[in-house]
């Protein structure tokens, strides 16, 4: 299983992904919310292999550019 933590601020999120058997992030990375590096990250998380969850941390209302892309069922934890 793989999970996608996004952590949102203004203007851009940092993006961990780490495969849980591996106990240990597999990239992590910066994204700003124009439409080609939010299909970057839905290629991505698509990419990875078998079940993947997708959790995000946020203040505000800055999630919701990051929420309103469907890539899996979503976690919001405020």
């Amino acid at each position: 299983m793989s999970a996608v933590d996004i952590d949102v601020y203004r203007g851009k999120s940092t993006v961990s992904v780490m495969r849980l058997s591996r106990g240990a992030a597999v990239s992590s990375f910066e994204i700003s919310y124009n439409g080609q590096e939010l299909k970057e990250l839905i290629k991505r998380v698509k990419l990875l292999p078998g079940e993947t969850k997708v959790v995000i941390e946020f203040i505000g209302k800055y999630y919701e550019p990051i929420a309103n892309i469907s890539i899996t069922r979503v976690y919001l934890f405020p």
